[in-house]
């Protein structure tokens, strides 16, 4: 039988040393994720990992650390208008972009300048 791929387990995104206030600031406080204790054993290397229904973004320190701008995640949303709302009453800027047809997209960065995609397609099986 042939292997199949199920999805993904987990993104993970790089940021400085001592940044896990800053991004339980913004990946908790203002995104909604919650929380994932990380296994004793790697809990030694610094960051913060978050997780919101199935989807699950590590925060990892990385030393030299310099944002991923193009790469990112794409995180699929529901009522991806209500997303926006919350990033505007908490003051984070996104853009939208209308370049996919179907889709309700808009771009933003988290606190340490990596990019994050969040899309909500017309059709849901995008």
């Amino acid at each position: 039988m042939m292997f199949q791929y199920e999805g993904l387990d987990h993104v993970q995104l790089a940021a400085p040393k001592n940044c896990e206030a800053r991004a339980r600031a913004f990946y908790q406080d203002v995104l909604g994720f919650v929380e994932k204790e990380k296994p004793v054993p790697l809990k030694a290397r610094g960051g913060v990992w978050f997780q919101a229904g199935i989807v699950q973004i590590h925060i990892g320190v990385e030393e030299g650390f310099i944002p991923a701008r193009k790469a990112h995640p794409a995180i699929r949303v529901r009522y991806i208008d209500r997303l926006k709302e919350r990033l505007d009453n908490n003051h984070k800027v996104y853009i939208e972009d209308e370049h996919l047809p179907g889709a309700n997209r808009f771009y933003t960065e988290d606190p340490f300048g990596n990019r994050l995609e969040c899309i909500e397609w017309e059709n849901k099986n995008g």
